[in-house]
Order: C-alpha cells, then structure tokens, then sequence
C-alpha cells in the first residue's frame, strides 16, 4: 500500500487500485503519488493498457475535506495534484479503462471522466457535490461525460445521477452488478492488450488530437475559482459542517 493505491501487472494489464477507507478520498499526498504512478505504469514496457478501480464502499469520493478543514491552505497543492491526476489518465500514452461502483464524486468524477473507457456497477451513481464542500472544478470532466444541460443540473443542485442513467446518456460502456465490474474490465483491457502496442499508443494520441478544446486547459479555468471560493467565509462553513456533519449556515440566510 502507497498513500491508498497498489499496483499489479499481468499479461500487459496494470492495474491500478484505489483503497484509502472509509471513502477512498485521497489526501494532497495521495493525489501526487497517483498521478506519478499512472505515468510511470503509462511509460513501462510492461504495460499496454491500464484498469483503475477502488476497493470498499464506493469509487473515490474525491478530496480529504477532513485535510483541508484543518489545513485550508494546502489547496494549491491539492489541486496540483487534482490535475496531475486527471492528466495523467487523459494524456497517459495507454489507453485507460476506469471502473466505478458506489459513489462516485468530485475527485472520482475527474478520473472517470478523463478515461478512454468506463465501466460501472448497477450501484454507482455519479455527483459532484463541489458548491457544497465550497470548491469549484469537475465540470470540464463532467462534461466529457454527460451533455452539457445535465451538467449544470447536476452543478447547481448536487444532485447525483444513477448507473443506468449516465448508461442512456453514454457515459458507461457497461453496466453490471458489482460482482461482475472487475472482470469486465479487464475483459475489454484483455483485448485491447492483445492488439499491437505501437497501433494502440498511436490512436490513444490521435484521438486526444481530435478532441474539441484542451480538457486540462479547461479544468485550470475552473481551478482557478476554487482559489477565488476558498477566499470566501461560506466556503469554509461548507467544509467546517460537513466535517461536524450538520447543515452549512450562511450570512445573511
């Protein structure tokens, strides 16, 4: 175990798993050391395709709210981290396959979201709950997810989507129970690491190319009020009542 990850390779498929209980929300070392480790399994020899998952109740659920309650000024480094991550998975020269199951918030919705490919469980259900935890970003992934109307209803109200929704709306590539999420991911990693590894870098970085905008461009935008929210006393109500687990009061309300 290394800062809540562990890493396997066999037969050219690297996986990747996430195991940081209770909720797998990864803290500001924690985010550093996945985005190095997804590059460095992305440059290995060994690999030609990488499968990240979680273990326990849910995919990730972002941040550690806990770390930053105590320690708010390490948002810059948080982000850093955030971004490095989510890069790591969009721009990693293997194709990355992410499957989800429980929650699958904030932090988790980047790292789906800037996958090749998802796979979920009949349980999963995806949110980004940022304007309550008095944070921004995760809209840029959001949207590479769902069309940009779901998006903002799922912003503004918090609200959080089913697996068989974001299925309909084609997100996922599969829907299982939770039994079966492990080994239809690697399924789909077995045939992608049986094809030519030179062809499958090739097209990882062709189909980058193609992609309308720069996702990491647009997720630096929205970095940026995350900075601008944390200067503001409601965003730190959100995160001091979500540590004490009550209802966030605000001025003048």
């Amino acid at each position: 175990m290394n800062n809540g990850f562990t890493t396997t390779i066999n037969d050219g498929i690297a996986e990747i798993v996430i195991n940081r209980p209770p909720v797998n929300a990864l803290n500001d070392a924690g985010w550093h050391a996945l985005a190095d480790e997804i590059n460095r399994v992305g440059a290995s020899s060994e690999a030609r395709v990488i499968v990240l998952r979680s273990e326990g109740r849910g995919f990730c659920a972002g941040v550690d709210i806990k770390e930053l309650d105590k320690e708010p000024e390490r948002i810059v480094s948080v982000n850093a981290g955030n971004y490095r991550s989510f890069e790591a998975v969009h721009r990693n020269p293997l194709p990355v396959i992410v499957a989800v199951h429980g929650f699958v918030l904030g932090g988790g919705i980047g790292l789906a979201g800037a996958a090749d490919i998802v796979v979920a469980s009949d349980c999963a259900t995806f949110g980004v709950p940022e304007v309550d935890r008095g944070a921004m970003g995760g809209g840029a992934h959001l949207q590479r997810l769902f069309p940009v109307q779901k998006v903002r209803m799922m912003y503004f109200t918090g609200d959080s989507i089913t697996a068989a929704e974001a299925y309909r709306l084609g997100a996922i590539e599969q829907v299982v129970t939770k039994a079966e999420l492990r080994d239809a991911a690697l399924a789909i990693a077995a045939k992608i690491a049986a094809k030519s590894t030179v062809m499958i870098r090739l097209a990882k970085e062709s189909l980058n190319g193609i992609e309308d905008g720069n996702l990491e461009t647009k997720y630096r935008w929205e970095q940026g009020f995350t900075l601008q929210a944390y200067a503001s006393k409601d965003s730190a109500e959100t995160r001091r009542a979500f540590v004490e687990k009550r209802d966030a009061k605000f001025e003048g309300k």
